[in-house]
């Protein structure tokens, strides 16, 4: 009998026990416990038992516990509550009982002990609250299934080695216990025939309530609901149970309140320590209690802040490389000879230049841009060239070192061979049930449900052709944002009454260029955040509909299909402004038009400052927009929408408020919880590598984000989310092979920057193949070609009538390298811009290759795993084959000494028994 329930309506059985507690050595604390059973019906069990605790007198420990609901315990506060499911009555009640009926009767059988609280003892008076816990017996079976490794002796080897000035990391450093909550051991899968092999002291706490969890939500999703005659396979799992309403919540608890420990001294308090040296913004420049984290949360969560946590320190180094590149721009502002000529009034006030778009743009003053060309210089200058080439080694470094972080752990979190287990062992439950065709398994002789080809292939091409459709609809809404750019610019232009005064400036500061980029850059990240919402659904549900046999390979495959979205969705117009704008828009007399000429909308030119200036502005615009509503909806929003059930846990006396109710108000931790924090990181990676030539700031702006990110995150864990079920990883999973392609990626992207959307390639050769004694001077008047106004078509003429430069004014000017009017070969490109071709195309190679090398190079030389991780791996694979042997032999020993005593062996016996003894020593 294991169901225990708080009245009782039967015949009862009533056994009196009474146990000595010899562990603390007083020889008073004598305690007397009536155990209530219902007696079952012959149908198998559904009879309700009722446990209850007395205490005799002078046993205060149990005095306290008993009015106190804030507690991990059944009532009898021995057994521990592993994991807590919650339903209430409604309509469809008949139904919903018949199947937690039989679900919790098929959970009795599978050896979970039960206990319910009535809604009456609820605080809202209408959820019921089923309590499981796992005895010792389903623990040690399914660690057994599991292969779940368990200590068997204490480890030898020392932590680490002293560091030189190990006494500047101590302000950063967080208390020992805190660090490492328990010893080190080797470890060893747990053998259910052997348990005196392992370090077992006590069976209640030998396995933590992470390890406990997990095996328990193994069983849950796996338990059938149909009755014994039946065989429904869809009638499977607690994750069916939830989808249909017949319970509300499934979690394990946390320890206790994160702002105070918990009363009971068996409780670890785990939570409360993980928010006061964690989850606290004060301790941000504090080091990360990873261990604690692995221990409590699983390895999934840990390792995933164990990345975010090395990502971050590894954005300092090139936040400061950004600053410096930055400070170099500012320091030499008063150095820009090209500023300085564009805002010279002789020189840039003297220059017209030609109409930037059809009829609404007037001619214009290239003095009119001079603070644009100011601020170009700060982000377009020589130290951008080294920043690039330094970045693209950066991020070798940062995905080599992290390899060695990722090994370190394997070994620390007992992961190393761990990828095979995930493999066979962890068949998400909706692949059983789904696939009916069974095969054999050619490993085990096992049959095992598979997916035919047929439907693998038709479900693979609906896919495809999903993700093609919703990747197409992103670029169409592209090209609707690009429309945008060419209209509303000629409404900014034609803004101007009267350039004489004003040209071309919309307020003091603002040109139309800059205006028509930040509002396009607006309404395309407005765009970016409506379609994340849709295609978020429907990436599951045809990840969904593909039933991927294991938890790894579901989760890799909506990987790819979430980050193939996020990256066209986040990273297209990007593209568009470095690598599209501006290079295709023709010259006067023979402009491109995007839709052909009748739909008047001219392809659009570069701000005058350069494309390099505009692409800074859409990259920060998207990339803090992004980073702002993440940190809004992440922080701000669950404050918001907590804060009373918050307030309402901490008035709420402990004895009135238990603690499943108070953990069952909380956020649900999903499955996919932590893919969107992995996505939101691998994004912002994605900025702060493929464009960060053109804003150097970014991995500064990514650095902050990063540092408030990790407290906002752990403050949601231990504040806002209830305990996820624990699981394991050995590694960050899909997400390192798409850091590796960006990587890669990014080397290309930022050669192209400066070689195309920089103006660095043409200044330079103009320094060193044309200008005079080395000087940039003249440059500007370089770099502009000439047009015959008088040739100028009807169409491309502005509308206004009074021309406000005087009559000897015939030519305007354009960007770009073509010969003059009256020049043989007039209007076509000069040799110079053939130069100026060869010179991007052999700096992009070199770029590009230089990188590579040194990228190649430096993952050679950095092993993947140091040096005395292999060597504690080699121990400790060793020792376990010294210990199994000797624990092998001592068993045949005390097998041999026990069959002597009870028989005496005959010769041949002997003999025989010899040689099992030598081939088990073998």
């Amino acid at each position: 009998m294991r169901r225990i329930t708080g009245k009782a309506k039967d015949e009862t059985l009533i056994e009196l026990q009474s146990a000595t507690d010899s562990q603390t050595g007083d020889g008073s604390a004598v305690l007397t416990a009536f155990r209530i059973n219902l007696h079952s019906d012959e149908n198998g069990g559904n009879g309700i038992p009722l446990s209850e605790r007395v205490t005799l007198p002078g046993h205060a420990e149990t005095d306290k516990l008993q009015p106190n609901k804030d507690t991990v315990f059944f009532r009898d506060g021995v057994r521990r509550i592993d994991f807590v499911l919650s339903y209430v009555d409604d309509k469809d009640g008949e139904k919903k009982q018949e199947r937690r009926r039989e679900f919790e009767a098929n959970l009795e059988k599978a050896g979970l002990e039960l206990e319910t609280d009535d809604k009456s003892d609820s605080k809202d008076q209408k959820t019921y609250f089923l309590k499981i816990h796992a005895p010792w017996e389903v623990l040690a079976t399914y660690a057994d299934v599991l292969k779940i490794k368990v200590p068997f002796k204490e480890s030898d080897i020392p932590h680490g080695q002293d560091v030189p000035l190990e006494w500047l990391s101590h302000p950063f450093r967080l208390p020992e216990h805190i660090m490492r909550p328990q010893p080190d051991y080797f470890t060893y899968p747990f053998d259910k025939t052997k348990t005196d092999f392992f370090l077992i002291t006590d069976k209640d706490t030998f396995f933590p309530p992470s390890t406990r969890n997990r095996i328990v939500f193994y069983i849950l999703a796996r338990c059938p609901y149909y009755k014994e005659g039946r065989k429904d396979k869809d009638k499977t799992g607690i994750k069916r149970l939830l989808s249909n309403g017949t319970y509300t919540a499934a979690f394990p608890l946390h320890d206790c309140r994160y702002w105070k420990r918990a009363r009971n001294a068996e409780c670890e308090s785990e939570r409360y320590n993980l928010y006061n040296h964690w989850a606290r913004f004060l301790c941000f420049y504090k080091e990360q209690p990873l261990n604690l984290i692995r221990k409590y949360y699983g390895e999934k969560i840990g390792i995933y802040f164990a990345w975010l946590g090395f990502y971050t320190e590894m954005l300092f180094f090139a936040a400061v490389m950004g600053v410096i590149c930055f400070t170099y721009g500012v320091l030499s502002y008063d150095d820009n000879i090209s500023s300085k000529e564009i805002c010279d009034a002789d020189i840039g006030g003297s220059i017209v230049m030609c109409p930037l778009c059809d009829k609404k743009c007037p001619f214009w003053r290239l003095n009119s841009t001079c603070l644009s060309s100011w601020q170009s210089h700060l982000f377009d200058n020589e130290g951008t060239i080294f920043f690039a080439i330094f970045m693209g080694i950066w991020v070798t470094l940062f995905l080599e070192f992290w390899k060695r972080r990722q090994a370190r752990l394997e070994y620390e979190w007992d992961l190393v061979d761990f990828e095979e287990e995930q493999q066979q062992l962890q068949i998400r439950p909706e692949f059983e049930i789904r696939c009916t065709n069974r095969r054999l398994n050619k490993i085990t002789q096992e049959m095992e449900p598979y997916l035919p080809v047929t439907s693998k292939c038709a479900r693979f091409c609906l896919s495809a052709a999903t993700v093609i459709f919703w990747i197409s609809l992103i670029l169409a809404c592209i090209i609707g944002v690009i429309a945008y750019r060419l209209a509303v610019y000629a409404a900014f232009a034609s803004i101007i009454k009267d350039p004489m005064r004003k040209i071309q400036v919309v307020g003091r500061f603002i040109t139309p260029q800059l205006a028509t980029s930040v509002t396009a850059s607006c309404i395309n990240f407005v765009i970016i955040m409506i379609l994340n919402f849709f295609y978020e659904r429907v990436a599951i549900w045809i990840t969904d509909m593909e039933i991927p046999k294991t938890h790894l390979e579901y989760e890799n495959r909506l990987t790819m299909k979430m980050f193939l979205f996020q990256f066209v969705n986040y990273y297209s117009s990007c593209f568009y402004v470095a690598f599209f704008k501006g290079k295709f828009v023709g010259h006067p007399g023979k402009y491109s038009y995007m839709f052909g000429k009748r739909s008047k909308l001219r392809n659009e030119e570069c701000d005058p400052g350069g494309c390099l200036i505009e692409l800074t502005t859409q990259l920060v615009i998207v990339m803090a927009g992004k980073q702002l509503w993440g940190n809004i909806q992440e922080a701000l929003l669950p404050l918001m929408r907590n804060w009373w059930s918050s307030r309402k846990g901490r008035h709420n006396p402990e004895n009135h408020y238990s603690r499943w109710e108070q953990d069952h108000v909380l956020q649900n931790f999903t499955q996919l919880g932590l893919f969107y924090e992995y996505l939101e990181m691998v994004v912002q990676f994605g900025f702060i590598t493929l464009f960060v030539a053109s804003f150097p700031l970014a991995p500064l702006l990514a650095l902050f984000n990063n540092i408030l990110e990790i407290r906002v995150d752990a403050w949601k864990f231990t504040t806002q989310f209830r305990r996820p079920v624990a699981s394991k990883a050995r590694n960050i999973g899909a997400w390192q092979e798409i850091l590796n392609a960006v990587a890669i990626l990014s080397v290309v992207t930022n050669a192209f920057i400066m070689a195309f959307t920089s103006d660095m390639i043409p200044r330079m050769v103009y320094l060193y193949a044309y200008g005079k004694g080395a000087s940039m001077r003249g440059y500007v008047n370089n770099s502009l070609s000439i047009y015959n106004i008088s040739r100028i078509s009807e169409e491309n003429m502005p509308d206004t009538q009074d021309y406000w430069f005087d009559n000897s004014t015939t030519t305007c000017r354009y960007r770009d390298y073509r010969y003059p009017p009256g020049h043989e070969r007039e209007y076509n490109h000069t040799m110079q811009f053939w130069h100026i071709l060869a010179a991007k195309m052999a700096f992009i190679i070199i770029m590009e290759h230089v990188v590579f090398v040194v990228k190649f190079f430096v993952a050679w030389m950095i092993p993947d795993v140091p040096s005395d991780v292999k060597a504690r791996i080699k121990r400790e694979r060793y020792l376990i084959q010294e210990y199994l042997h000797n624990y092998e032999v001592e068993r045949l020993k005390l097998q041999l000494s026990a069959s002597f005593m009870t028989e005496p062996p005959s010769e041949t016996s002997l003999v025989a028994d010899k040689h099992e003894v030598l081939s088990e020593c073998l």
